[in-house]
């Protein structure tokens, strides 16, 4: 049997926003190639989390960190890291689309030019690999030059993940990415995330209160909560089948029985 590489190792990680403590202890392993759902109640420091796996939380405010967080075996917390490098290779989908007010080719375009000088025929073909990365690219292939702010709301999304493919990721996070979203394109991004689950290597990360469908498109769940001093931690983390199935901790039980009805 092939040992699970993790693609991020967090080890005892306790981290602080404007000198207060949002999370505490928490330990995890982010195998690579799978897709890891994130799930607990509002409030809880999932999203500031996943923000600490590639230090965005760090542009919003002042932070500080105790444990580590590893990428591949090097801690991302080091003096010397490359934060642009690393936000490529750990990529984020935040939960409302963040789109530049350009066209829809100079979204996806703008982060390959970042990295380097380029050909048009190249940038081409990686803006239109990305769009099908999406399954967005029949739906504005005739519209590539139109602004992207025009699209719809799921077709947004779906361009904010299709930007984030464009650099080759090995990591992608998307932080609650059918958050407002109607079902019929909630379920195109479901359908997305699975077709993406055959790219072996890619992992994901993707924060969730849609327990039904983290129930259908992870290999593993997390489930974090408030502890006692309302700080935020990790409280149970396994296969979804155990998660979802057979917890170990009574308050994974409660919570997951209260959103996706009796096992």
């Amino acid at each position: 049997m092939n040992k699970v590489i993790p693609a991020i190792r967090v080890k005892n990680l306790s981290f602080y926003c404007d000198n207060q403590k949002i999370l505490e202890g928490v330990s995890i392993d982010f195998h690579e190639s799978k897709v890891t759902a994130i799930i607990g109640p509002s409030g809880c420091g999932k999203s500031t989390f996943v923000k600490c796996l590639n230090r965005m939380k760090e542009l919003e405010t002042e932070v500080q960190v105790e444990g580590r967080v590893e990428f591949f075996n090097q801690n991302i917390y080091e003096r010397r890291i490359n934060l642009n490098r690393l936000r490529r290779q750990v990529s984020m989908v935040l939960p409302k689309p963040n789109l530049f007010p350009m066209s829809v080719y100079d979204n996806i375009a703008y982060g390959v030019k970042l990295v380097g000088w380029r050909p048009k025929f190249e940038i081409d073909e990686i803006v239109e690999n990305a769009l099908k990365d999406a399954d967005l690219w029949d739906e504005v292939k005739n519209k590539l030059h139109r602004s992207a702010l025009e699209l719809s709301g799921g077709q947004q999304q779906r361009l904010c993940i299709a930007r984030a493919l464009a650099v080759k990721p090995k990591v992608i996070i998307m932080d609650e990415p059918c958050f407002g979203l109607d079902p019929v394109a909630s379920m195109k991004v479901e359908n997305l995330i699975q077709s993406l689950r055959l790219r072996s290597e890619l992992t994901m990360i993707i924060v969730s209160h849609n327990l039904p469908q983290v129930s259908r498109i992870s290999d593993f769940t997390a489930y974090f909560n408030l502890n006692e001093h309302r700080i935020g931690q990790l409280v149970e983390f396994g296969t979804t089948n155990k998660i979802f199935s057979s917890p170990f901790d009574a308050r994974t039980r409660e919570y997951v029985l209260t959103r996706i009805g009796s096992y």
